[in-house]
């Protein structure tokens, strides 16, 4: 019975966040995952459905990530196939990427359908290391693609007429291909309708193995996505993602996705404010917050994990008292977290007294009391000081002279 794995959006060399610690955990995970779930488990192939790297040109020591990987595989003769994701495939206008690099070296099979459209799949040989599929000793034919982007439902009926022309010699068909099916995600523009992919199905495909969309699915026993190895970014925590290790026999497709390997831990907090705090209530909060969690076990200093903490609401002083870097370097220390993210969402309150018709000074012993109110470190002693602003005013107005209005300002003050 022929077992494989399946893994895709690999994202190796990922760079966001500034943090090369970050960058590693891709490595790390993809090493682990290899290790633990093809290795170990001794499966026929592995099966990568695009975007193994994060970008198209790549750092030395990214080509020497994935080279690592790979010969952990061609050491225990586990063959990999990959095909080219939307990251990852070759630049317009030329004829070869760093997957091609690998693939001529030997350490990964790249199968690319031809651009002929009379025929589109030819076999792949050892002599090129070229061609759109392959027939597995262990009884599976791999299917190849490209990355197609809009024009993806009109390759599919290409790829299918084409696949209907190949002999059938084993007997089990997988194809790789990088695209998304919609209503996983939200906002996900250019995902497949289930309908634009039935005709491979119907072309022979028992398995369909995805990639593209960051979050595990399957669909109807043989469309499968088993998301990302590792999240891309704080949203995709919340996203059941892995990697599937797959039966394929006569009673039809078993897959089961492994989450068990290494990943860096990612913890969301969130600060709701009430609109009675100071600046350094707030800050005291935000700690308190942190500290909570690290008590409570959500958050391990010792797992150095990514955490966000979102701050929203609306506040009674002007957002920017708050020294929000020198907090977020606070929390980051406190936690010990590889990255801390401080998100700072908040308004400031606006208040405002519905006016009623009425004389001069009640509108404007209304409008003090309204800018009083807006602020904290005031509107505790709110009556007091608009009397005072008025009295103010009034002495102005009356052209007091500036040593009367000095010692009048000084005794408001005390």
């Amino acid at each position: 019975m022929p077992r494989f794995l399946h893994i895709a959006d690999i994202h190796l060399g990922f760079n966001r966040y500034d943090c090369p610690e970050r960058t590693k955990d891709f490595f790390y995970t993809l090493y682990d995952v290899l290790q633990t779930h093809a290795v170990k488990e001794s499966v026929d192939f592995v099966a990568i459905a695009g975007d193994l790297f994060e970008h198209r040109n790549i750092q030395p020591a990214t080509l020497n990530q994935a080279q690592k990987c790979l010969e952990l595989l061609a050491t225990a003769k586990i063959p990999a196939i990959a095909i080219e994701g939307n990251h990852d495939n070759r630049p317009y206008g030329t004829n070869t990427n760093w997957l091609r690099y690998l693939a001529d070296w030997g350490l990964l099979i790249l199968l690319e359908p031809s651009e002929d459209a009379d025929v589109i799949y030819q076999p792949w040989t050892p002599h090129t290391r070229k061609g759109g599929y392959i027939d597995l000793d262990c009884g599976v034919r791999v299917l190849g693609s490209h990355w197609y982007g809009a024009a993806a439902p009109s390759a599919i009926a290409q790829l299918a007429d084409g696949i209907v022309q190949l002999p059938k010699t084993s007997e089990h068909t997988v194809m790789l291909f990088h695209h998304g099916l919609e209503g996983q995600v939200a906002r996900y523009a250019g995902a497949l309708r289930y309908g634009d992919l039935v005709p491979l199905q119907q072309a022979g495909v028992d398995y369909l193995a995805l990639g593209h969309i960051h979050k595990q699915y399957c669909a109807e026993n043989w469309i499968f996505n088993p998301g990302s190895l590792e999240a891309n970014n704080i949203e995709e925590s919340s996203y059941i993602r892995g990697a599937y290790v797959v039966d394929l026999s006569a009673d039809g497709v078993h897959a089961e996705l492994r989450r068990n390997y290494r990943q860096r831990s990612i913890l969301r907090l969130q600060l709701q404010t009430r609109g009675q705090e100071t600046a350094d209530d707030l800050a005291q909060a935000a700690r308190d917050i942190v500290t909570a969690a690290i008590r409570g076990g959500q958050l391990d200093p010792q797992q150095r994990p990514i955490t966000e903490l979102r701050i929203e609401g609306a506040v009674g002083f002007d957002p920017l008292e708050l020294d929000v870097r020198a907090l977020q370097r606070e929390l980051q220390d406190m936690s010990q977290s590889l990255i801390f993210l401080l998100r700072y969402a908040v308004d400031a309150i606006a208040y405002q007294t519905p006016l009623q018709d009425g004389d001069r000074l009640q509108i404007e012993q209304e409008t003090y009391r309204d800018l009083v109110a807006g602020h904290n470190s005031y509107k505790r002693q709110g009556d007091r000081i608009v009397a005072g602003l008025v009295g103010l005013q009034e002495m102005t107005l009356d052209d007091r002279g500036d040593d009367e209005l000095y010692n009048y300002l000084g005794t408001l003050l005390d």
